[in-house]
């Protein structure tokens, strides 16, 4: 099972993509699991986690986040900002699956 943490200011806005990837992930017969959670929250939850996909809102974290996700083999990315204005599950799941295969999984 893929494991995929979303992460965003408060966590509110990636929880709706979140129930969005689930719905298509259901659809695609894929077993994940994805959580979202506030910024605060990413040092104690990475460790538990494939991947971690950053809402559009904090991208200016990314550096930050990739030096310590990093550390862990864990890779770290943006989501693209119209795919979550548009709540593309869809796509962000294909995103998130593309980025947890490139690390070799």
């Amino acid at each position: 099972m893929k494991k995929i943490l979303l992460c965003c200011a408060g966590g509110m806005s990636t929880s709706m993509l979140v129930q969005r990837m689930e719905k298509e992930a259901k659809e695609q017969g894929i077993a994940v699991e994805m959580l979202a959670v506030g910024f605060d929250d990413f040092v104690s939850q990475i460790d538990a986690w494939d991947c971690c996909l950053l809402g559009p809102q904090i991208k200016y974290k990314l550096a930050e986040f990739q030096a310590i996700a990093a550390e862990k083999h864990k890779p770290v990315a943006v989501i693209n900002t119209m795919d979550y204005g548009m709540m593309n599950g869809k796509k962000v799941l294909n995103d998130a699956l593309a980025l947890i295969t490139s690390r070799g999984e």
